[in-house]
């Protein structure tokens, strides 16, 4: 929106009402200059007509003026309309003008207005009023006499009026089909634009964020013409789009080698801790008389070789995952998935409530039953370490549009706002607010969003004080479709 509020035009309404704003000006010049030419060629072919009027009645050679009680009339060679103004001695001796009927004589009024001419021999216009309109009147004077002579100005006026009205109506008609041609033709101009609005809009809604990613597209190389501003528009974004892919090409690499030498160094880690376990659970319990500081180091020795090992796995399985090698698809009841992990939360933290809320019929999913396990078990391990005794645990299972919805939903303190955006991401950990009896590695919601994800799932958070709801989303087992008799399943 602009800043007034108002929706802002686009390109193709700019540049289809630029062109009629042209247009309409255009027209408007022409139909001001045309029409203020045509009336004064009109208006002087009506001044020689009035001056042969005048001559006709006062004679180009003649001393004087018609005679008292001259009316005027077609034998003058006056047309209709010809007005006609005799003073003599002082005395308006004719005021009348021509019509159809004959000479009709002027009233108080108009006689006024004609009589208020200066004296002068070129014609002037001059507002008669009443029924007369507007008049081009010559006036002359001779001594004592005067003689005004004039022809009505109504066939100017109506003629430029027609015109005026015909160019508006051409203009009007030639506005809006300018205006439909030309966003034809705009249209099909901008098209090109739109091909490469199409390949960035695609572009745009690949996930170039995770894994390993091929920018295939790319605008045409008909609208790549540097010649033309929509080509180099196409041109550029094909820069770009080849320097992302060689970033990406290159970040995909880096991740690659960086996932690798994890596997392979938890791998490698795996023996000699299992070693160091041993040794120092073998030393402690040898029989012999060990000082109390030996017991105790080699009892820290196991504990933190324990720790290690933990992380060590969880950093081994997720670089699996990441590679996508993890996971062992099967039918999975997720209900029984949930009994159980509650059963087992609760044995291991029985100074906690946990409340469980399943379908009666089983809700079964495609996927790796020990890794799911493994989801459920860890948002309860979370749960647990990070809330008080006496917390209440609900897990809910529904289904819903296609999907097994799993809600796990604790009355605890709440996740602080500056940890939940990173909840999901490895070695995220709360602060001290979320007390922690237990060590924690910072992976395990780091495995439940890696493994959620390789079941084309969604996991989210939602958290305040006193309501913290973890929700996974998983698609539904598809019902494998019965074979008919003598018909060839596709493997």
């Amino acid at each position: 929106m602009s800043a007034g509020g108002r929706r802002p035009w686009s390109l193709q309404v700019r540049l289809v009402a630029g062109i009629v704003a042209l247009l309409a000006l255009v027209a408007v010049i022409i139909g001001s200059v045309s029409t203020a030419a045509l009336g004064r060629a009109l208006t002087a072919r009506l001044d020689e007509q009035v001056v042969a009027a005048f001559t006709s009645i006062a004679g180009p050679n003649t001393p004087g003026y018609p005679a008292s009680g001259y009316r005027p009339s077609p034998d003058d060679a006056l047309r209709q309309g010809a007005l006609v103004v005799f003073v003599s001695g002082g005395d308006v001796t004719t005021a009348a003008y021509l019509s159809a009927e004959g000479a009709v004589a002027l009233d108080a009024d108009q006689q006024k207005r004609v009589l208020g001419l200066e004296v002068d021999e070129r014609p002037t216009d001059v507002a008669v009023g009443g029924e007369l309109g507007d008049y081009r009147v010559v006036a002359q004077t001779r001594g004592d006499d005067r003689l005004l002579v004039g022809l009505p100005l109504a066939e100017v006026h109506a003629t430029t009026n027609q015109l005026l009205v015909i160019i508006a109506i051409v203009t009007a008609v030639a506005l809006v089909a300018t205006a439909g041609v030309g966003t034809l033709v705009v249209r099909l101009a901008l098209r090109p634009l739109g091909r490469v609005v199409s390949t960035a809009t695609r572009v745009s809604e690949l996930p170039l964020d995770r894994g390993e990613v091929t920018l295939a597209d790319r605008v045409p190389e008909v609208d790549t013409d540097e010649r033309t501003e929509v080509g180099k528009v196409g041109a550029a974004l094909n820069r770009l789009l080849g320097h992302v892919a060689s970033a990406l090409t290159a970040r995909e690499s880096s991740e690659r080698k960086v996932r690798q030498f994890v596997a392979d160094a938890s791998h490698e880690l795996r023996t000699p801790l299992a070693s160091i376990r041993g040794y120092a659970e073998l030393t402690r319990r040898s029989g012999h008389d060990l000082p109390d500081d030996v017991v105790r180091s080699m009892a820290r020795v196991e504990s933190e070789a324990k720790r290690m090992t933990s992380l060590v796995e969880d950093l081994l399985l997720l670089a699996r995952l990441d590679e996508g090698t993890e996971l062992d698809r099967r039918a999975v009841d997720l209900s029984r998935i949930v009994v159980d992990s509650a059963s087992d939360a609760h044995a291991a933290a029985p100074d906690h409530r946990f409340q469980v809320d399943v379908p009666e019929e089983p809700v079964e999913v495609h996927g790796d039953d020990s890794r799911l396990r493994q989801v459920v078990g860890n948002i309860l391990a979370n749960a647990r370490v990070h809330t008080p005794p006496g917390t209440l645990v609900t897990l809910e299972l529904s289904e819903s549009d296609g999907e097994a919805i799993l809600a796990i939903t604790d009355d605890g303190p709440g996740i602080p706002a500056e940890v939940a955006p990173v909840l999901f991401e490895r070695f995220a950990r709360g602060d001290v607010s979320r007390s922690r009896v237990a060590g924690s590695t910072g992976l395990g919601l780091a495995i439940v969003s890696a493994i959620v994800a390789g079941h084309e799932g969604e996991v989210g958070v939602e958290s305040a004080p006193g309501a913290t709801r973890f929700v996974v989303r998983l698609p539904l087992a598809r019902p494998v479709a019965a074979t008919a008799p003598g018909s060839a399943a596709e493997v």
